[in-house]
Parts: structure tokens; C-alpha cells; sequence
């Protein structure tokens, strides 16, 4: 059954009762940004994943894999990937890491050292790219700031010795949405290069269509821990149509279609379209969650441009009812930035953002912080009445301080 947006911002909010579990009715839970409630319809699906374990034994992995298929539709449609002989094909991981690292060993690192990106990712691209540094790759972090020419000021680093460019398509500190990144594509196009997308702050409240951005040969990768409510071990790798990467890490799992797939007299084979990025034994519960949460945001209308829509009310609200406060911008201040060049939550920057933080928490607001950034990051279910509530609560605070 289709929501009309308006149902959503009323008390009581219509879709809280599907999430009865996370109790989101009774908590103001702002931690949508990084963590968002499970709809109950996700523990039906864990339960049948050990009733089918239980039943099944080894003969289970055909029902995980009809599972892990369905999440696989899932992650493309939100793409704009609908199955169409030019479209990318999804591998599947439990976190981005251990994607990434495999995405990054199927890079020709040894002619071409050299790997750019911007002083704004993650912690998994961070980390680990500053750790492939210490051993000898050129590694060149551009400053996000400013992010309106963060993608073309990251497209003139790329040169003839970069394997590849790793770039946020929404920044995870401030939720600023990163423009022109079809500039970052073209010029990798041109020199040979790939192009890896971390799309994890865009999917599931900000629609993301690779067609419309120019992004159609672009690795890209995310997760479900997020805005899509799918919980951990949710996570992907699309892999651009036509590509013969042969990542060195690679797992058992790809062997399955691997004597169908390329290889030399002498060279490891490697399966077919999402099976060349395999990896191997995992738990497939996370994926039994997934299928039965893609299936509840299908049947309820929950796409891209309703979620959008939602938390552009959402992000407003919290952020009109903030400019209300008129708090003195020595403590905390909300950054000048358009509602329409941000991702799904609200950035406020404070010298003192762990004690803010802190102070919410005691009062029963649950949310996070990035250095001197608070985050308060809503979700769908949330009505206007609890962001009403938040924000009294970091007035509370704020005067405390």
C-alpha cells in the first residue's frame, strides 16, 4: 500500500507500526544516518533463515542464494540497473572493506602507482589507502573542500599512472552531495583508469541513477547499514558491464560458473558476470533480512523519489526549527548550505560536538558526531513531533553549556 507523504509527518507516523521492534514510536532515535531501525518484516526473515538452516542442513544455500539474487535486484534498481545486457553485475560482501580490497587488487598497481581520492572518504577507503601508502603507492588525497569543484579539481590529478579514482558520490562527515562527477568518469575513460563510487550515503533516501550521472562504467559500491534499513553483512560491488578485472583476492565462491568463465593455460579462472568479485562461505541470514525489507519498501512505496522527498521535510524541519534557537554560532551553528545540495541528514558544526552529543544522549536522543560535527540524521518513520522533541532537547543542552 502507497504512503502519502503527509502520513509520515503526522503524529502517530504511519509506518512506525511496521518497526514495533525498535519501539521507534516511543524513541527519538536520529541515528538514521548511520543506523537505521529494522522493520519487523526483517525478523521474519532472520527466523526463516535458521528454520530453513535447520531443515534444509547443506541443501539450504539454494534458498540463501535466491535470497542473495533478490538483494542483487534490490542494489541495481536503486542504480538504475534493470538487468539489460549493459548493465553492471553486483558482487556481494558483508561490509565495503573487504570489497574495496578486493576491487583494489585487481588494479595493475605495479605499472600504474598511482591512486586518487579525496581527504573526505570513509574510514574504509581512508585507512586503507593511507596504509597501501606506507608501502610505496602514491596515494593523492584532494581536499573535499570546496565541493563544488571537488570532481573537477580530482579529474586533473588523473594521469596515465592512475589505476584508479576512489570518491564519494554524498561526504559521510557533512552529507554534502558531491557534484559533476561525470567529469571524474570522463577523464578516467580517457586515460584508462577506473573509477571506484562510494555510494553508501546516497542509497535508499537520495535517488542515485547512474544513466542520469554519467556514471554507467563506473565501479560503485554501498551498503544496507544505513537509510536502506537492511542491517550489517548488506553490501556490494557493482562491477561495469564488460569488465575482465582479475582481482588477486579472490574466493572459492567464484569457481562455481569459473569453467564457463576466461583464463589461460596456466592463469586461476573466474566465474561469470558477479562471480568474478566473489568471495566465499558467509552467513547468509543478513541476506534473508534484506530480500524480506527490499520486498516491504516495494510493497509500500518506499522508492527513491518518495524517500527523498520525505527527508528533504525532514532535514528542513530539523533545520528551520534549529535557525529558531538563534544559538550563538561560537557554540554551534548550522553551515549556510542549500537543503538541495545535502544527503539525508543534518550537519551542525560545534567546537564542543562530543558534549552535545552527550548531553542528547542523557536526555534520550540518540545521534552521532565527526570531529566537530554533530549529525542528526532522521528517518521515515520519525514524525514531525519527535524532531520537534530533538530539538528542545539540544536547546536543553545548548544552554547547559
Amino acid at each position: 500500500m502507497s504512503l502519502d507523504p503527509a502520513e509520515l509527518y503526522r503524529d502517530p507516523n504511519a509506518l512506525a507500526p511496521g518497526y514495533s521492534r525498535f519501539r521507534v514510536a516511543e524513541r527519538l532515535l536520529l541515528t538514521g544516518h548511520s543506523h537505521q531501525a529494522w522493520p519487523d518484516c526483517g525478523f521474519e526473515g532472520q527466523i526463516r533463515a535458521w528454520e530453513d538452516a535447520a531443515e534444509l542442513v547443506d541443501e539450504k544455500w539454494d534458498e540463501a542464494f535466491a535470497r542473495a539474487e533478490r538483494v542483487r535486484l534490490g542494489w541495481a534498481s536503486l542504480l538504475g540497473d534493470q538487468g539489460r545486457p549493459d548493465d553492471g553485475d553486483y558482487a556481494l560482501g558483508s561490509n565495503t572493506h573487504e570489497l574495496v580490497v578486493r576491487f583494489l587488487s585487481a588494479l595493475p598497481l605495479r605499472s600504474r602507482p598511482k591512486l586518487v581520492t579525496t581527504d573526505g572518504e570513509f574510514h574504509s577507503i581512508r585507512r586503507q589507502l593511507a596504509r597501501l601508502e606506507e608501502e610505496g603507492l602514491e596515494v593523492i588525497p584532494v581536499p573535499a573542500e570546496p565541493v563544488d569543484t571537488l570532481s573537477v579539481r580530482v579529474a586533473a590529478e588523473i594521469d596515465d599512472r592512475t589505476a584508479a579514482t576512489l570518491v564519494s558520490c554524498v561526504l559521510f562527515r557533512d552529507a554534502r552531495i558531491v557534484p559533476h562527477l561525470s567529469a571524474i568518469h570522463e577523464r578516467c575513460e580517457l586515460v584508462g583508469s577506473a573509477l571506484l563510487v562510494d555510494a553508501y550515503h546516497a542509497l535508499g533516501v537520495l535517488p542515485f541513477s547512474l544513466a542520469e550521472e554519467g556514471l554507467e562504467r563506473a565501479f560503485v559500491t554501498g551498503g544496507g547499514y544505513k537509510y536502506c534499513q537492511l542491517g550489517e553483512g548488506n553490501c556490494f560491488l557493482r562491477i561495469p558491464p564488460g569488465s575482465t578485472r582479475r582481482p588477486v583476492v579472490t574466493g572459492w565462491f567464484s569457481e562455481f560458473t569459473a569453467l564457463e568463465g576466461p583464463s589461460g593455460p596456466s592463469e586461476v579462472s573466474y566465474g561469470l558476470g558477479p562471480d568474478r568479485f566473489a568471495g566465499s562461505t558467509y552467513d547468509p541470514t543478513s541476506h534473508y533480512r534484506a530480500a524480506e525489507v527490499f520486498d516491504f519498501f516495494e510493497r509500500r512505496g518506499l522508492v527513491p523519489d518518495f524517500l527523498r522527498e520525505v527527508s528533504q521535510h525532514q532535514v528542513g524541519h530539523l533545520s528551520e526549527a534549529f535557525d529558531a534557537l538563534a544559538c550563538d554560532p561560537a557554540v554551534i551553528a548550522r553551515p549556510a548550505v542549500p537543503l538541495t545540495e545535502i544527503g539525508g541528514f543534518l550537519a551542525l558544526e560545534s567546537p564542543r560536538a562530543e558534549a552535545v552529543r552527550s548531553g542528547l544522549r542523557e536526555r534520550g536522543v540518540l545521534t552521532d558526531h565527526r570531529g566537530d560535527v554533530l549529525r542528526l540524521g532522521p528517518a521515515p518513520y520519525l514524525c514531525d513531533r519527535q524532531l520537534d522533541d530533538t530539538i528542545a532537547a539540544l536547546e536543553e543542552v545548548v544552554a547547559a553549556l
